[in-house]
């Protein structure tokens, strides 16, 4: 099969990949192997290229990135009954999360490293860990849902306990994770306010169902934020740096803030009484389980929700698809077509 390969781990990032043959794999008991016909770009496959991704070092190397995918089954190994060759499948990444919803086990891990990802023709999973593509959605879009959606969905219903009518805050709108975010909140029955640097993606925002927005290069962002929401029942924060503090500060009494990213980096000064003064929730949340899976999966079917694609690529212009994810382009979700 064909497949992008990552050799190198350093500097050049994305440099390191290599379009290439690999082995196609072959299912051993309760796996399956997936044809693919498209995958979708995370932030993690770009820092995983740096070496910036716990696990990511030359020894873990060769390995074909990638977490997200949809496709056909391929083939089924020894004891799997379900599902059966030929059906179309979304695989969810979250290998081996474990019994407890509240926190992922002691095994569990990533699709895409230290095992072999959808960057590929074919790619091998756990039986468990594929689910029948929502019938209203086309492979690319299928592809767009796994990481991405399903953080987004622990994050509000899970640990944000969004309700209807609440006032929901998504900082930093463009990626993919905060354009599901959107969707989410807004098909839940939340006031959903975004910001971004663009106000573009402030307009993009309010086609999903954002009520509003602020740029956050314009002076004063902060003070117009807490002048357009009121005070707000969830943050479901990326950014942290400064843009954590704004959201302390316009977060009602009794509120929650779920952080599940910090892309600028920490927060320069926190200020304590924020919190404890106004009883706020700071929840931490990652990926999700794959009872969490099947739920996202019935919200976007039930709804007939569409994710938003960014940009498609071919599977030989991986690299080019990352660096136009650094780029910070457009919004939504970068596609890799496979076949």
């Amino acid at each position: 099969m064909k497949a992008v390969v990552l050799h190198e781990i350093g500097k050049g990032g994305p440099d390191g990949l290599r379009y290439e043959d690999a082995p196609t794999p072959e299912p051993g008991p309760g796996e399956v192997v997936v044809k693919l016909r498209a995958a979708a770009l995370n932030r993690r496959d770009v820092f995983v290229t740096y070496g910036m991704y716990p696990g990511a070092k030359p020894d873990a190397l060769p390995v074909i990135p990638g977490s997200d995918g949809s496709g056909e089954v391929h083939a089924v190994g020894e004891g799997v009954s379900e599902p059966e060759v030929g059906v179309e499948v979304v695989i969810n990444p979250a290998l081996e999360w474990g019994d407890d919803i509240r926190i992922s086990g002691k095994n569990y891990r990533i699709l895409g490293l230290p095992e072999d990802g959808t960057y590929a023709e074919y790619v091998k999973v756990p039986a468990d860990h594929v689910y029948p593509k929502p019938r209203h959605l086309t492979h690319e879009e299928a592809a767009a849902l796994p990481l991405a959606a399903l953080t987004a969905y622990r994050a509000l219903v899970t640990r944000g306990e969004v309700e209807s009518g609440q006032t929901v805050v998504v900082p930093g709108i463009g990626g993919g994770v905060a354009t599901f975010l959107v969707q989410i909140a807004s098909t839940l029955g939340a006031r959903v306010f975004v910001t971004s640097g663009s106000d573009g993606k402030i307009e993009k925002a309010k086609e999903l169902g954002a009520e509003g927005g602020v740029n956050y290069k314009s002076e004063g962002w902060q003070k117009e934020l807490r002048s357009m929401t009121g005070p707000v029942d969830l943050s479901v924060d990326s950014i942290g740096g400064e843009v954590f503090d704004a959201l302390l500060s316009v977060a009602k009494p009794g509120g929650r803030i779920v952080t599940f990213g910090a892309t600028a980096g920490p927060v320069p000064k926190l200020v304590m009484p924020k919190i404890f003064l106004k009883q706020l929730d700071v929840l931490g949340t990652a990926m999700g389980s794959a009872p969490e899976f099947a739920d996202m999966l019935k919200l976007y079917e039930e709804h007939d929700l569409r994710p938003v694609i960014n940009e498609r690529f071919r599977l030989e212009e991986a690299a080019q698809a990352m660096r136009h994810m650094e780029e910070g382009m457009g919004m939504g979700k970068i596609i890799l077509d496979i076949a």
